[in-house]
């Protein structure tokens, strides 16, 4: 299917479409291998678009095929203390199967960086399972890396601990 048919949009929290839109696709990612393996829970499925109109740094970006919902990035701003700018980190990035491979991933991203230079961001960050080759692929071709600052130092890890 011809890119031309895909389009991209900021997505809107007080419209109900984009709201069943996000939730859709990002059941889908937390069902996948490489999401949490699962279904979304009813409390997340209920409490999540009110959280997210709540989050103050939200960006959220649908990628539609016709019309049909096939592509999800969600979002939050930062800030870089060391370059006195705005940060923009993916937190959740899918792409539904059917379309994986079509160029949604691609103009999607496309779509998110061109957002985070409006907003005058230094920079894109994002974290991947190191293990998704698949979505590696699509980060390396948009010019991601492994964050290393000083190379004596090492790479950048992203490091968790559950509350």
């Amino acid at each position: 299917m011809s890119e031309s048919l895909i389009t991209i949009t900021e997505a809107d929290l007080s419209r109900g479409d984009h709201g069943t839109a996000i939730l859709d696709l990002l059941n889908g990612y937390a069902m996948d291998p490489f999401g949490d393996g699962q279904p979304l829970s009813e409390a997340t499925r209920r409490d999540l678009i009110p959280g997210l109109r709540q989050h103050p740094t939200t960006r959220i970006f649908l990628a539609y095929r016709g019309g049909e919902p096939v592509g999800l990035a969600i979002c939050f701003l930062g800030f870089s203390t060391f370059a006195a700018r705005p940060l923009l980190n993916i937190h959740d990035y899918f792409v539904a199967p059917s379309s994986r491979g079509t160029g949604v991933g691609r103009l999607l991203m496309a779509a998110v960086e061109q957002r985070a230079r409006e907003l005058g961001c230094c920079k894109l960050t994002l974290e991947v399972l190191e293990n998704n080759h698949r979505a590696r692929g699509v980060y390396a071709a948009a010019g991601f890396a492994q964050a290393t600052y000083i190379p004596e130092a090492g790479g950048a890890l992203f490091l968790s601990k559950l509350l």
